[in-house]
Formats: C-alpha cells, sequence, structure tokens
C-alpha cells in the first residue's frame, strides 16, 4: 500500500528551478482547460448547455458527468497538485477520445487542440505534479 502511495504522489523534478516551472505548467493547462472548455460547460446558452460528443455511447448522463467534471474540476485539483495522476485521468480519456475518434477525420487545425492537452496531460501523469504541490505535502507527512 505504502509502494503505491508514493507511486501515486511522489514528484520531484529535481532543482528548484524545475519544481517551480513545473509548478507555472500546471497552473497555466489548469487555468486554460478551465476558461475555454469548464466554461462552456457551465454557461447555458439558448436554455441549452454545450452539446458534448458521445462517440463510446455512454449512458448521457454519465458521459456529460466525466466531460464536465474533466473541464470543471479536474483543472483545480491540476493547479492544486492534488492526487494530480489520479485526477488528470478521466480528462486525457477525454482528450485522446476527442482526438482519436471525435476529431479523426478533422483537419489538423482542429485536431491540434486535442493532441495538445493530451500530450501535456500525459506528460504530467509521467512526471507528477512536482515538489510543490499538495501531492508533495500529502506525501512528506504520510512517510513521517
Amino acid at each position: 500500500m505504502t509502494s503505491i502511495i508514493n507511486t501515486l504522489l511522489y514528484s520531484d523534478v529535481g532543482s528548484r528551478l524545475n519544481n517551480l516551472a513545473l509548478l507555472v505548467y500546471r497552473i497555466l493547462l489548469g487555468l486554460e482547460l478551465f476558461r475555454v472548455h469548464g466554461m462552456k460547460k457551465l454557461r447555458v446558452q439558448n436554455g441549452q448547455r454545450e452539446h458534448v460528443p458521445n462517440p463510446l455511447h455512454l449512458p448521457d448522463k454519465l458521459n456529460g458527468l466525466i466531460a464536465t467534471f474533466s473541464d470543471t474540476v479536474v483543472p483545480f485539483l491540476l493547479i492544486a497538485g492534488c492526487f494530480t495522476r489520479l485526477a488528470i485521468l478521466p480528462t486525457i480519456g477525454v482528450t485522446l477520445i476527442g482526438y482519436f475518434v471525435v476529431h479523426r477525420r478533422d483537419p489538423l487545425e482542429i485536431r491540434d487542440v486535442p493532441y495538445i492537452y493530451s500530450a501535456s496531460l500525459l506528460l504530467l501523469l509521467a512526471l507528477g505534479p512536482g515538489a510543490y504541490s499538495l501531492d508533495h505535502t500529502i506525501l512528506m507527512r504520510w512517510s513521517r
């Protein structure tokens, strides 16, 4: 159990500068994800919310819940660095499905948005949130 927690929460990319860069990266990515995509999920226009594609044919409420969670809650967990590797998994799923399924026949100018989000989130999945995160704080307290 301890090794699983260490694997999920440990993240230190070396120097203070690297950890600071990762903090800034998380903040900018989280803000952009919420500002551009999360706000659309919360906004109601003409009495209706944004249409969320459902290429996997999930129940509509589940599909909407996953997409809304990925774009409204996950950005704040990402910014705080709170259970980052677990928290970003639904958003990685949404962006990869967007790239490989929803936009598979679209021109590159359209496909690049889910591609960039997927690549950015996969980088954070690999590196973790860095030492300036709640994950790091939780791990340090857990290790005592």
